[in-house]
């Protein structure tokens, strides 16, 4: 019997390096608004949705905390969002994008579009890159609740 460790025959390999080449592929527009990749998925979630608990980001963002804590006071540093205890329970923190913050979303507002003019080709459709994004998103959730049943 053949031995399936083979790197062709493995799904983590081209996820991995897909990420990877995605991200890299990124980097100029992020570089232009001063922001990280980590950085730059923590203002996503903040610019759906402002004024939310840090818990609101890890879990959007499937990171611990002891992760997305320090990128939080980086961005706060910055001067793009700030950080509160909440009146009502102080063991919670709120996140509040501040004005330059906001402002920040304008600046980044043609990234999604940029990149897709990246990613397009005869081989890869929008059709193609909306299935796939379909996919994944069904995997993350069927690997999350594995996860949580172990």
């Amino acid at each position: 019997m053949e031995s399936s460790l083979k790197l062709s025959d493995q799904i983590c390999f081209p996820v991995y390096a897909a990420s990877r080449l995605i991200i890299r592929k990124y980097t100029p527009y992020l570089d232009e608004l001063g922001l990280s990749y980590p950085q730059y998925l923590v203002m996503l979630v903040l610019w759906e949705e402002d004024h939310v608990p840090v818990r609101h980001i890890v879990e959007k963002l499937l990171l611990n905390t002891n992760t997305v804590t320090p990128l939080l006071q980086r961005l706060e540093t910055m001067g793009l969002l700030n950080r509160k205890k909440c009146p009502e329970d102080e063991r919670r923190v709120i996140v509040t994008l501040t004005a330059k913050g906001k402002k920040l979303k304008e600046k980044a507002a043609d990234i999604p579009q940029d990149m897709s003019g990246c990613l397009l080709s005869d081989q890869i459709s929008v059709a193609d890159l909306s299935q796939l994004v379909k996919t994944l998103n069904q995997l993350i959730v069927q690997l999350g609740c594995g996860a949580e049943d172990q």
